[in-house]
């Protein structure tokens, strides 16, 4: 899967580094085994829609820098307050050549275990492949719905993906499984001292008649 951003070329790194945000964008810098690093700038708004549609592990076509660039996403740099993109790293790519990325997972289907009560736990959230970037799936999915009972696992080896791709982690790694719910043990009440009680309540009687009869 490939989307496609309009770039810019970036000149001035300095003061114009700043005004960037202002303008509503990001600036960025490219580069790979045959592409010189290059600094651009790509618009904030269009970047983000992208993120939130497709994932860090899309392929990208920049356009506008003379000829068009397919990359992948390298690294971002995050306001920690507001978690906004403020700067990214583009990995330029050779097309045709295989590539490795982690893809994220998506469960479907439903399972019987889990809807009598089981838990599932998800080992696993990304799988990490070697495609063709024009093969690069956005997701890959879990199937649930073999998991039965108790005890039961989905592998690597069980998962469906697409052609042209290849996991690059042993098949029989664990990306799913079904787990019964502990019970929390009850707290043991201690059933109350009758004697000590009718003996402080004997007490306190005794103590409010000498004081009436003083």
């Amino acid at each position: 899967m490939t989307v496609t951003l309009t770039a810019a070329k970036r000149e001035d790194i300095g003061k114009a580094f700043r005004k960037l945000p202002a303008e509503d964008r990001i600036p960025a810098v490219v580069y790979g085994p045959k592409h010189a690093a290059e600094h651009i700038s790509l618009s904030l708004h269009e970047f983000k829609k992208m993120l939130r549609d497709s994932g860090e592990s899309t392929v990208i076509e920049l356009t506008g820098l003379g000829k068009n660039v397919q990359v992948l996403i390298h690294e971002i740099d995050r306001d920690p307050v507001t978690t906004h993109p403020r700067h990214a790293d583009f990995y330029a790519i050779e097309k045709g050549a295989k590539v490795e990325v982690s893809v994220p997972l998506t469960f479907v289907g439903e399972s019987f275990a889990v809807k009598a009560g089981a838990n599932l736990i998800k080992v696993m959230h990304e799988l990490p492949i070697e495609a063709e970037a024009a093969n690069l799936p956005h997701d890959i999915e879990v199937d649930i719905s073999a998991l039965n009972a108790v005890g039961d696992q989905i592998h690597v080896k069980d998962l469906k993906l697409p052609a042209g791709v290849v996991a690059t982690v042993e098949e029989d790694e664990v990306v799913a499984l079904i787990q019964e719910v502990e019970q929390e043990a009850e707290e043991e009440v201690a059933a109350p001292d009758m004697d000590a009680i009718e003996v402080e309540k004997k007490g306190k009687e005794e103590g409010e008649e000498e004081k009436a009869g003083e």
